[in-house]
């Protein structure tokens, strides 16, 4: 949208007012300056410069204070114009500032509020859109961005606890794997060096441990670089599609984690729908919202099949439960939602049950993690101390073989 640089008078105050606003048209701008109250002096279209893009990442907590405080705003009776413009005033994000200042010039200059948010796709997604989409429509903006921000709320704080469950195990695990380099690397060599003045044959753990070093002595770099690319590889494949395919079908079947990460899906499901079919967005819409932002391919792949059904006339727990990937729990909670028509209530029953039995399952994990960890940390470094260590309880048989 083009930019216009202008400069106004404030008839209240006087005073002189130079910026820029975004409209379609030289029309539209003034029209919009008109409705701040800004009597226009001039105004003239800005170049913008080539090759410079808009765009970039917001955080969650910013999204869920955004959300909330609109919100409020809207259901004290305030202006969407006056709200967008007192929240890019106060917001510190540059990145989410910019895009509130583009939000409010194109409602401005006509655009509904829905219409101005698809123009951030990699900020707000189809799911957000939606449900201000559907709330403009129903006249409920207020209510459907208080719920909107409760579910920005519940997704940031099973992020976090995911991401706190898993902080310790990694740590311990890097400094078990440095600790491990720096023992082959600085510690073995100085020990085999002396062993090797004595001579003899060394015991068969030591001598695996000497060879082991030397090795990775020799080939250090090589072996950072084909680390690297492993890890590096990886990360490349799952995110193509025939690896996000591979990797999404077997994450959910491992042991203990596997099970954690396809409640975390399932969840993400359960409340995703029962925000959109509480907002009032159309089923088929809703089924292609949850698609695409479940998390799993497995369960994309059955969504998208039972979208299909339920446009042939099945129920929505019917056409859900012809797929094992969803459990029986929510099948019937679903049902029984249909048939009482409170599929949104029961749906967000289901959402809190798995997030309070995932909470629970990610503090006994933690739990038992950190013995485990510890008694693996010990055991590899206490192994390595025995192996260097092992020749001085056979130091006779050391001398003796050399002579």
């Amino acid at each position: 949208m083009p930019a216009f640089t202008y400069i106004a008078r404030d008839p209240a105050t006087g005073r002189e007012v130079r910026s820029t606003v975004e409209a379609s048209t030289e029309a539209n701008a003034i029209a919009a300056l008109l409705n701040r109250n800004l009597l226009v002096v001039s105004i003239q279209e800005k170049m913008a410069k080539k090759g410079r893009t808009g765009g970039g990442s917001v955080r969650l907590s910013d999204m869920v204070m955004f959300t909330r405080q609109l919100a409020t705003m809207i259901d004290a009776g305030l202006a969407m114009v006056q709200s967008l413009q007192t929240l890019a005033e106060q917001t510190e994000d540059k990145v989410l500032r910019d895009i509130i200042k583009d939000i409010t010039s194109r409602v401005e200059s006509g655009d509904s509020f829905s219409e101005a948010l698809q123009k951030h796709p990699k900020v707000f997604n189809r799911l957000y859109c939606s449900m201000v989409g559907a709330g403009e429509k129903g006249g409920l903006l207020a209510e459907i961005l208080a719920r909107l921000a409760t579910y920005l709320e519940n997704t940031q704080r099973l992020r976090k606890k995911v991401k706190s469950a898993m902080m310790y195990p990694t740590v311990v695990t890097v400094v078990a794997i440095g600790i491990t380099i720096f023992l082959l690397v600085k510690v073995v060599p100085v020990f085999a060096g002396i062993y090797k003045d004595f001579g003899g044959k060394l015991p068969a753990p030591t001598q695996f441990l000497v060879t082991l070093s030397n090795t990775l002595k020799s080939y250090f770099i090589e072996f950072v670089l084909l680390a690297g690319g492993m890890v590096f590889g990886w990360l490349w494949y799952i995110k193509t599609p025939p690896g996000r395919a591979f990797w999404d079908a077997r994450r959910i079947k491992l042991p203990i984690f596997g099970h954690i990460a396809h409640k975390i899906c399932i969840a993400r499901f359960a409340r995703t729908m029962a925000s959109l079919i509480r907002a009032g967005v159309p089923i088929l819409e809703v089924m292609a919202i949850v698609q695409n932002t479940v998390g799993n391919v497995v369960m994309e792949n059955a969504i998208k099949t039972a979208a299909a059904d339920i446009e042939k006339g099945e129920g929505i727990s019917t056409a859900l439960s012809k797929h094992p990937v969803f459990p029986t729990m929510i099948i019937r909670m679903m049902t029984a939602g249909e048939q009482t028509g409170k599929i949104d209530a029961m749906l967000e029953r289901v959402a809190d049950f798995l997030d309070e039995e995932i909470e629970t399952i990610l503090s006994g994990l933690t739990s038992l993690i950190e013995p485990i960890l510890i008694v693996f940390l010990g055991v590899v470094v206490g192994g390595i101390v025995i192996c260097m260590f092992l020749p001085i309880f056979k130091l006779s048989d050391l001398v003796s073989g050399r002579h």
